[in-house]
């Protein structure tokens, strides 16, 4: 007998996948300046210099160990206090290395506060659609329910009447992703106050916590002068889950952090329970070269003006040819409304006859929208639009 839950998530197609390979198959077949592949977030800008630096500077040590060998389990105390300096100084915080957990990047992060806030069977964590897909087995595959609260299509921020009839007194925490993924949309300051007051009021009515499990790991990847508030600054109860994957172009790498501010409830007992939960599913002791790298440079800064570039002229191009589009003010992506309603259909149509890739909405809870990852080459943008036009004047 095998775990059926893990032989489910196993075998489960993934539609972002599938589409990647398909694109190499055709790029093979018919030349990869033919196909348009909006699939896969995968950054596209090269890393800091400073990083590829650091890392040749730590390799030139001869001291295997040191480079090589084991952190402790929550990660170097050095790493951790580069970056509770670096918050400190950003969000006139007072965060140390002790209120930091460092984890192979967001999912462990994610897994690892879920895990910890799962107390029994009846436990619930929302998610606000649309939401990155793997949101679901991270809850349901350690014995929680993922309650979905349904997007909000006008402005893609919060819907905040069908959030407060779904909370319960068996919610534990709700995963707030802004700059969000998959619509690039900036949650404002105004709806994460409104979520606030509402959370603070049904945690005192059900006498306990309801934690915002805030993942970040687009935080630094934002256009012209929006906002993205720091969410412990409005919403005490809030655990911070992050990556350098997006904001230093490290997905490979695997590297992110828990942030467990004091002013959470039970800050001591979270953070105990989240590296308790680490340590029940191996994931401890993130990789010790990538750690000194971010103990280095942690106030490295990505360059958005080419994913800044891709944003203007696609959102541009598509709205103006008569899609409509959700405001991307964050993130590498654009979330945009199926011209007939079903956003399947099209994404086949558009694969088949145009090898143009976009994945359809119903995986992040949003059907009848498509998303486009526009960290890709702006030349490649260009080719497709003939395609897009092509696709919307086929409906029209």
């Amino acid at each position: 007998m095998l775990n059926q839950i893990c032989h489910q998530l196993g075998t489960a197609p993934s539609l972002i996948r599938e589409l990647f390979a398909y694109g190499l198959q055709q790029a093979a077949i018919v030349g990869a300046e033919n196909v348009y592949d909006y699939s896969l977030g995968n950054p596209s800008i090269p890393a800091p210099a400073a990083v590829n630096q650091a890392i040749c500077d730590i390799l030139s040590d001869t001291d295997s160990i040191k480079v090589h060998g084991y952190s402790m389990a929550a990660g170097f105390e050095g790493t951790r206090t580069a970056i509770a300096e670096n918050l400190n100084r950003r969000f006139g915080t007072n965060y140390k290395a002790s209120n930091l957990f460092l984890t192979c990047g967001a999912a462990p992060a994610l897994l690892s506060v879920i895990k910890a806030l799962t107390v029994n069977s009846d436990s619930e964590i929302m998610a606000i659609a649309p939401f990155f897909p793997e949101y679901r087995p991270y809850a349901e595959s350690n014995g929680a329910k993922l309650v979905v609260v349904p997007a909000d299509t006008e402005a893609f921020q919060i819907n905040m009447t069908a959030l407060e009839s779904l909370i319960s007194p068996n919610t534990q925490g709700i995963i707030i992703n802004s700059p969000n993924n998959p619509s690039g949309v900036v949650y404002s300051r105004q709806t994460l106050q409104t979520l606030a007051q509402l959370l603070s009021e049904r945690a005192k009515e059900y006498g306990h916590p309801i934690y915002i499990i805030a993942d970040e790991p687009y935080r630094e990847l934002v256009y012209g002068n929006v906002e993205v508030p720091f969410i412990p600054e409005i919403y005490p109860d809030t655990i911070v889950c992050y990556s350098y994957s997006k904001s230093l172009s490290l997905p490979g790498e695997r590297i992110g952090y828990v942030l467990v501010p004091d002013c959470v409830t039970d800050s001591s007992d979270v953070y105990a329970a989240v590296a308790g939960a680490g340590r029940a599913m191996g994931h401890v002791c993130p990789p010790t070269l990538i750690q000194l790298v971010i103990e280095r440079c942690a106030n490295e800064v990505p360059d958005l003006a080419a994913y800044d570039e891709n944003r203007l002229l696609l959102h541009g191009a598509l709205t103006e040819m008569g899609y409509e589009c959700a405001k991307p003010d964050g993130a590498f992506y654009l979330f945009v409304k199926a011209p007939n309603g079903d956003a399947n259909a099209f994404s086949q149509k558009a694969k088949l006859e145009h090898n143009l890739l976009v994945v359809p909405g119903d995986a992040f809870g949003c059907p009848g929208y498509m998303r486009l990852s526009y960290c890709v080459s702006n030349e490649m943008i260009r080719r497709s639009l003939p395609a897009f036009k092509t696709m919307i004047e086929a409906y029209q």
